[in-house]
């Protein structure tokens, strides 16, 4: 599981050879069995210091080849962001941290987690949507307005005192929807620091903006907005086109596939000055979130836009969420 003392123990690598090692085993399957032809378009817009990469996602393994060319081509080396939930499997966890995978979690997430290790099961969707209201509330004061009225969610669930994600819950002294929050906070104070850390031992990062997987555009949520503005790192939108047929199922051995990468233009800080914010604030916090909320926004969805520019049709926009977008606590198990 994700927890707090784990996400504290991450550490990055300037070249992480778990990260080489993995390419020269990808690089078999890319050149010879059965090869994979993969082109970076407009490859002179690769600049020399770090950036954000913002990329679409269409499938599982779609960073694979784009990290493995960053590495052989220009020896330059990425911190992915990916979901909590991959950190469940001990050898796929220990695979990301040592990889330099940097993990996102939600108050979803933390939800289904903590209800699970209380109840022995996920929680229903009745369930996960009245404690999510809950937490949601709760996270900008507003938590009594909506609590759940007796019997709706587990009684020990909010009585219990437990340490399951690395903070203890007192039942007397806070309230369930509070305890949440606090994690949620405590790792993404953690999760921000990983990012800065990155920037600082000069790696790229990897942002996925739509989330969850489909083969057509989503639209970008504000996480890639809030790290930006704070880190003031240009962002290189790249459109990923024909991964998905190279990478159709959960295998991450390659199909013979043609993958285009297409290199977006630089968007530098400097350019950004309708999004600009002029005091420091705590990405990820509601403070910023309630404050900033036009800025964030704003800019995701300029990212968006610049990511379709750089897709074949089949991989435009989409309406309907598609993927595996699942609804409820099932997105977190």
């Amino acid at each position: 599981m994700l927890d707090i003392p784990r996400i504290k123990r991450i550490q990055l690598s300037r070249y992480p050879l778990m990260q080489r090692m993995t390419g020269m085993i990808l690089l078999l399957n890319y050149r010879l069995l059965p090869g994979i032809k993969t082109t970076f378009e407009h490859a002179e817009r690769l600049q020399g210091e770090p950036v954000i990469f913002a990329m679409n996602h269409t499938d599982r393994y779609n960073y694979f080849p784009f990290q493995a060319h960053l590495w052989r081509t220009y020896n330059r080396f990425t911190a992915t962001w990916v979901k909590g939930k991959y950190y469940e499997n001990a050898f796929v966890g220990g695979f990301m941290e040592k990889t330099n995978q940097l993990p996102t979690v939600s108050r979803g997430y933390l939800i289904t987690k903590d209800f699970q290790a209380v109840t022995g099961r996920p929680p229903t969707d009745e369930e996960y949507e009245a404690a999510r209201q809950w937490v949601d509330a709760a996270a900008t004061g507003n938590g009594e307005s909506v609590r759940p009225a007796s019997g709706v969610l587990p009684e020990a669930l909010l009585t219990k005192p437990r340490d399951v994600l690395g903070r203890g819950f007192e039942p007397d002294k806070e309230d369930w929807a509070s305890y949440v929050n606090a994690i949620f906070r405590t790792m993404m104070r953690h999760f921000v620091e990983l990012n800065e850390e990155a920037a600082r031992v000069q790696l790229d990062l990897l942002i996925f903006p739509q989330g969850t997987r489909s083969v057509r555009l989503l639209p970008a949520h504000i996480g890639i907005s809030q790290i930006a503005l704070h880190l003031k790192l240009p962002i290189v939108p790249v459109g990923c086109n024909g991964s998905d047929r190279v990478y159709p199922d959960v295998s991450p051995w390659g199909k013979r596939a043609d993958i285009v990468y297409r290199i977006g233009e630089p968007i530098p800080y400097e350019s950004l000055t309708d999004f600009h914010i002029h005091e420091s604030y705590e990405p990820f916090s509601p403070d910023a979130e309630q404050r900033h909320g036009e800025e964030f926004e704003g800019l995701a969805a300029l990212i968006t836009d610049r990511i379709e520019d750089l897709l074949d049709e089949r991989y435009k926009r989409a309406s309907a969420v598609g993927g595996d977008a699942t609804e409820g606590s099932a997105r977190f198990i």
